[in-house]
């Protein structure tokens, strides 16, 4: 090996410079795990506190979520224009945006501090709105923050920071760092160069240690070990993708029209009072919660284990009940995510779904179908399955839920072409903001 290689190998790993900028990117990873663990207790608490609020009287929330909705929609708007929605649109169009200031009104601390107060907030009034889609734009900003701090100049270095940031975020959130890797080439890169996976998997690594140290390494929703035999469940894979796939596409091209000013006159009056918005879906949603027995409010993480593991009463319009609840929420412009209540509401489907399959484990079917409806959502299958698998612990799905996801997302392209944070990140270019 030639010695000047070596003496120029030698002196960039032993150079300061770099050794600060990779303490500076290290401590901004931990950061991102810190903030998505202390998201998810603040979660907890929020979800705790609704939870007593509806067992005082299931009537309260009349007066609550649309309160509660209207003074999030005006801290939004007034203070925070960057934090509404889910987070990941936001950092898709970080990635696009070549100008550091319009970045900055997308990924900024203020912006990531602001995306987990008021997603708690609008969690405190009963909004069915998961946090890890605003944990992706928390831990986008977080290092994106990072990367300024550490004078990383070149643009490829910035956009595998906001990249990184995004997959430490997923990963941290689920506590699934595979999952994590996978989101972010799947659905934020679209690609995977060299620098940017290397710089990926660091954050990955150091902000999943961090979650996995504060909270343990717990899986998501619990270890699900429902079995499943190819000779007598094979139809059940293709089934709850069809029907996944079906829905999910749905609900994405809704949630795609209602941002681009649909139903006609009705979306018009939407975009021109939007504290009123705020106001009436959370009425609305809240006469969804009544109607549901209150399962539908937060993120439905204890609706959707209970199914996967056979425990508690749920009904069977849950998973209907539960979509409309999410519209609803997003509609209503507040900040909040999709991905908890999409499992939720595929696990729903799945109960119901599981009548049709005698022969086959409810969980199984459950699971597979939370993967299909996911899948079906967000357009990227192969999250879908690894996110999933990830969460319940269970490899022996591993063939089924790749069919489910396969075919979820086939179906889902069908009903919605354009892949939902794809379009709802055209909304956050500079060109076509408001």
């Amino acid at each position: 090996m030639p010695k000047h290689f070596l003496r120029r190998t030698q002196h960039a790993w032993l150079s300061p410079s770099r050794w600060r900028k990779r303490i500076i990117f290290w401590s901004g990873a931990l950061a991102v795990g810190l903030a998505a663990v202390l998201f998810a207790i603040g979660t907890e608490h929020a979800h705790t506190a609704f939870r007593r609020l509806v067992a005082i009287s299931p009537w309260l929330p009349l007066l609550v979520t649309p309160l509660g909705f209207v003074a999030v929609a005006y801290i939004t708007r007034r203070f925070f224009p960057g934090s509404q929605g889910s987070g990941i649109p936001q950092t898709i169009a970080a990635l696009q945006i070549k100008d550091d200031t319009a970045r900055g009104k997308l990924l900024s601390l203020p912006i990531a501090i602001s995306k987990i107060f008021l997603t708690l907030l609008a969690l405190l009034s009963g909004a069915s709105v998961g946090r890890e889609g605003p944990t992706v734009q928390v831990g986008a900003s977080i290092l994106h923050v990072v990367g300024t701090f550490a004078r990383f100049s070149r643009l490829e270095a910035e956009r595998a920071l906001i990249v990184a940031g995004g997959a430490a975020g997923v990963a941290a959130a689920f506590n699934t760092p595979l999952a994590g890797v996978v989101f972010a080439i799947e659905e934020m890169s679209r690609s995977l160069e060299e620098r940017v996976s290397g710089t990926m998997l660091t954050a990955v690594i150091v902000a999943g240690i961090t979650s996995m140290a504060i909270l343990g390494n717990y899986t998501y929703f619990g270890h699900t070990s429902a079995p499943f035999s190819l000779s007598t469940g094979w139809f059940a894979p293709l089934v709850c993708g069809v029907v996944g796939g079906l829905l999910g596409g749905l609900f994405s091209r809704t949630l795609i029209l209602l941002s681009r000013g649909w139903p006609g006159r009705l979306g018009s009056l939407m975009r021109a009072h939007p504290l009123w918005t705020a106001a009436v879906c959370g009425l609305l949603l809240a006469i969804v919660g009544i109607v549901s027995g209150g399962t539908v409010y937060g993120t439905g993480y204890h609706e959707a284990k209970g199914i996967l593991e056979g425990q508690g009463e749920t009904s069977a319009t849950y998973g209907l009940l539960k979509l409309i609840a999410t519209l609803l929420s997003y509609a209503s412009g507040i900040p909040g995510g999709i991905f908890a209540p999409s499992l939720a509401v595929g696990a729903g489907f799945g109960m119901d779904l599981g009548m049709l399959f005698p022969l086959v484990s409810a969980g199984s079917v459950a699971v597979m179908a939370m993967v299909a409806y996911f899948a079906g959502v967000v357009q990227a299958p192969i999250t879908a399955f690894v996110i999933v698998m990830e969460m319940t612990d269970n490899h022996d799905l591993i063939i089924p839920l790749m069919v489910a996801a396969m075919m979820a997302h086939a179906v889902s392209k069908l009903v919605c072409p354009t892949p939902l944070y794809r379009s709802l990140a055209i909304n956050f270019l500079p060109h076509r903001r408001q």
